[in-house]
């Protein structure tokens, strides 16, 4: 059974690895500032975290999944898709990506708990069948050391390493030594659930044994 990961998340990618799947790569070709906004316009209304990630995770697997078949002929598998971003009291924080941002946001978190919304989806894909799919949300609370120093911020933020994630942080990385608690599947604080990811796939048929193609580093 073939997967198709709909990203370029270099922390998505070493996750499925470590659970034993070696996946084909196609990036979306998604508008993400252009999708929500059109949403929340049609609803008019502001689209909660669990919704804006769900939604997102299924337009980057949906465009994968039409072009998978060009990319990749008779394939046969699935394409999976994931959105996150990290809510601190309500307020919603995407990828930072200046340093300024990412020191202001260490000083706002430090001792402090909020929670990573993790949108996933999944589309079965054959030649000759319609594609059939599943979507779910996955959520995890993460607790940052009150000690984090200013020194420690300077030096984390210096790395490059938290401009460009959701929340500014990684767990898997050189964030990880100033986070305390996690609450909820850790893979999600990652990039994705894997026990959702499992889920969503035995929803369409798949048995999850089926994907592994790899032996973990």
């Amino acid at each position: 059974m073939q997967v198709c990961l709909a990203s370029t998340s270099p922390a998505r990618l070493m996750l499925l690895r470590q659970a034993g799947v070696e996946p084909h790569v196609l990036a979306p070709e998604v508008d993400e500032d252009a999708v929500i906004a059109e949403e929340e316009r049609r609803e008019g209304r502001v689209l909660p975290p669990h919704e804006h990630v769900r939604l997102l995770a299924r337009r980057k697997a949906s465009d994968v999944a039409e072009r998978v078949g060009a990319e990749h002929p008779g394939f046969d598998g699935v394409v999976v898709g994931g959105d996150s971003m990290f809510a601190l009291d309500g307020e919603i924080f995407g990828k930072p990506h200046t340093a300024e941002a990412a020191t202001a946001r260490w000083r706002d978190m430090r001792g402090r708990t909020g929670v990573l919304h993790s949108g996933h989806s999944v589309f079965r894909v054959r030649e000759g069948w319609p594609p059939v799919e599943a979507h779910a949300t996955a959520e995890a609370s993460v607790s940052f050391a009150a000690d984090v120093s200013e020194a420690e911020i300077a030096a984390y933020v210096a790395t490059g390493e938290p401009l460009l994630v959701a929340g500014a942080f990684t767990v898997d990385s050189l964030g990880g030594a100033f986070i305390e608690r996690i609450e909820g599947d850790p893979s999600t604080v990652v990039g994705m659930s894997l026990s959702t990811l499992r889920r969503l796939v035995r929803e369409l048929g798949v048995p999850w044994p089926s994907l592994w193609n790899r032996i973990p580093d």
